[in-house]
């Protein structure tokens, strides 16, 4: 297990140099630069930046080849250096700040909450094939799986507002922001993430909901099952010896692309709700090309799926017994 777990680690290094190469020429593909982008927002008010565009290339080597823009920030990147934000004239990790940590904590919560809420309804959907109650779960997660999250949140700010006069904008109370992190502020933040982690995680609920049923339902059909109640085994533990186990494996394997997924999601609900998160600043940087701040946050992203993959891959040989990290078959 050491031994897989190490090889993967070392096979992560080539993956994210590959994306991150990917992720720069991407962003740099839009003609121009973060100093074009200024100088047309600067004309389109009426005033004139052609000359200081000129000193933003050169202050921040952005009139240098790509090639080695590329290879400077991946150098600072080795280091701990994300680079510097163009816009906020500031590291990247000045202007991230606490708003990463806030982004890590609501999705956290919000695959919690996928997983707490999909996996019940999923085995009861299962199990009671057909009752109004698996009727009901489906079409649920019909209609959350079809609402856009951005949608929802608007949805949700409108009726609270309307009809019980609650704001839910913003991530805390006024009063704590640009605050140090105390225990008032956590509270806060705890009882405003409600409504981002029920918006975020809904469409990811309904996903895992259906792919658990239909799962569940195909090895609650074969032969061993059937075999196992005919010989007088309670049904609740034949279904927890081996079907539900067994169904477990894409329910798990999912890992991997949930945490992205989550992440990449919850930046148009942030901007939607206010959220004090990294949602809004990264597509402020995409919009005017900051290439260091978008290409940081696109990175971490990919760092993201990588490890999920390994841990959806570890839980899966933990699981499932047929499973071999090897990947050798055993007679």
């Amino acid at each position: 297990m050491f031994g897989y777990v190490v090889q993967r680690l070392f096979v992560m290094i080539p993956t994210l140099l590959v994306i991150s190469a990917l992720v720069f020429i991407i962003i740099n593909l839009p003609p121009g630069d973060f100093a074009t982008a200024m100088l047309q927002e600067l004309e389109s008010q009426g005033g004139s930046g052609a000359q200081k565009a000129a000193e933003i290339r050169a202050l921040y080597g952005l009139d240098r080849p790509l090639i080695e823009q590329y290879f400077h920030w991946l150098g600072g990147m080795m280091v701990g250096d994300f680079g510097f934000s163009f816009e906020h004239e500031a590291p990247v990790t000045a202007v991230v700040g606490e708003r990463m940590g806030l982004t890590l904590l609501i999705n956290f919560i919000s695959i919690l909450f996928i997983y707490l809420v999909s996996f019940p309804i999923g085995v009861y959907s299962a199990v009671r094939q057909y009752s109004a109650g698996d009727y009901a779960f489906s079409f649920l997660g019909l209609v959350g799986y079809a609402t856009p999250n951005f949608m929802l949140a608007i949805i949700m700010l409108y009726v609270l507002n309307e009809a019980f006069g609650i704001s839910i904008g913003g991530l805390m109370d006024p009063v704590f922001r640009d605050q140090p992190m105390s225990w008032d502020k956590f509270v806060s933040i705890m009882q405003h993430s409600v409504v981002p982690v029920v918006v975020i995680g809904t469409a990811g609920t309904a996903a895992m909901i259906r792919r658990l049923r239909a799962n569940l339902l195909d090895e609650l059909h074969k032969q061993y099952v059937v075999t196992a109640k005919a010989k007088g085994l309670p049904p609740g533990r034949a279904l927890r010896k081996y079907p539900l186990r067994m169904a477990l494996n894409p329910f798990i394997a999912d890992i991997g692309n949930l945490l992205p997924d989550v992440v990449s999601s919850s930046v148009i609900v942030s901007v939607v709700l206010g959220l004090e998160t990294v949602g809004p600043t990264l597509l402020r940087a995409l919009e005017t090309q900051d290439t260091y701040l978008a290409g940081s946050f696109l990175m971490f992203l990919a760092l993201l799926t990588v490890i999920g993959m390994l841990i959806s891959d570890l839980a899966l040989a933990a699981l499932d017994p047929r499973i071999r990290l090897g990947g050798k078959a055993v007679k």
